[in-house]
């Protein structure tokens, strides 16, 4: 299983969403960290960034990075779709 860091924005973020959406996007995360790997579709590789992937959870959008050395996944960034990529 692989370690889950947060930066502090998306702890931010995950305090100011309702409660209900940011439990949804922690389990969907801890889904991700027991094999991030698995074939999963709503899961995208991001073009140009290394090992960045951006995970769909509804009309939101998690950005992270995996760290294949250390087993950890560091969460960037969570918005939703329309803001997250600027």
């Amino acid at each position: 299983m692989y370690q889950i860091e947060y930066e502090k924005t998306a702890i931010r973020t995950l305090a100011r969403i309702p409660q209900k959406t940011a439990t949804l996007i922690r389990d969907k995360i801890k889904q991700l960290a027991q094999n991030p790997f698995a074939r999963n579709h709503n899961v995208t590789r991001l073009v140009g960034q290394d090992q960045t992937y951006r995970l769909r959870v509804g009309d939101w959008r998690v950005i992270y990075q995996i760290d294949q050395g250390v087993l950890k996944i560091l969460v960037l960034k969570i918005g939703p779709r329309g803001d997250i990529y600027t």
